[in-house]
């Protein structure tokens, strides 16, 4: 796996974590309905994490699907020779999100009228599977869920899908999935006290800083080429020394 990859994996799940106070804004509902709402003797003798994980496997599982077919249009608009348009939109997005995470601009919100329609259509068919009692059920539930407009999704998404590969496309949202779990899989006072640790200050300006930098480092031009160069010297004078 180069370093590339896994940088981009990491930022990909450190959207995610850092981006659950939206997830909770979008998700916190249903997941309310799963905790608390669902008394002990509907759940038919299956504990409540098991119902908590296979809800959020279904959803992840909805992202990682979107990735990949998202990603097949990245390899096509890459075919075409446009791989620098799509490019230049993900380096512009991430430094959206970057704002997003940071809270300094949310238009990255205004996407989410997008998938509307689609939803329009999912949402009923989500709704008769509550209350969820199996895990089979809420595994589905899920997987329907994660078609939720969200602006922190769809932005990911065209991010992703600019490396014109579909299975890199699938992985980087699969991680990105997987950053959402701690905060929609806590509950109670954890869920208060880790809520509080994302909204500090501090770690958000942080972490939209270093995203914000992705993105510029991902829009097409002159500056990729001297960034290489400089990450590229330390390794070329430890080899001289060798």
């Amino acid at each position: 796996m180069s370093e590339l990859l896994v940088a981009q994996l990491l930022t990909a799940l450190a959207l995610g974590l850092l981006g659950g106070g939206h997830c909770i804004g979008m998700c916190g509902g249903l997941m309310g309905a799963l905790t608390m709402a669902i008394p002990p003797a509907q759940r038919r003798g299956w504990p409540l994490w098991r119902l908590l994980l296979a809800y959020n496997a279904g959803r992840i599982a909805s992202y990682t699907l979107a990735g990949a077919i998202i990603g097949s249009l990245g390899w096509a608009l890459h075919g075409l020779g446009l791989d620098l348009v799509l490019r230049g939109v993900a380096g512009l997005l991430m430094i959206a999100m970057g704002l997003y995470l940071a809270n300094w601009w949310s238009g990255l919100t205004r996407i989410e009228g997008i998938g509307r329609g689609l939803w329009r259509q999912i949402e009923p068919h989500a709704r008769r599977l509550l209350p969820v009692q199996r895990p089979g059920q809420a595994l589905l539930l899920g997987g329907l869920w994660g078609w939720l407009p969200c602006g922190l999704v769809y932005s990911t998404l065209i991010w992703s899908s600019s490396h014109g590969d579909a299975a890199t496309s699938a992985l980087l949202m699969l991680a990105f999935g997987l950053g959402t779990l701690p905060t929609l899989l806590a509950t109670g006072a954890a869920a208060e006290r880790l809520t509080a640790l994302l909204r500090r200050r501090s770690l958000r300006i942080g972490a939209a800083l270093m995203v914000i930098l992705f993105g510029v480092w991902t829009l097409p031009g002159p500056h990729q080429k001297w960034l290489i160069e400089q990450l590229s010297l330390p390794t070329a004078a430890q080899h001289a020394h060798g």
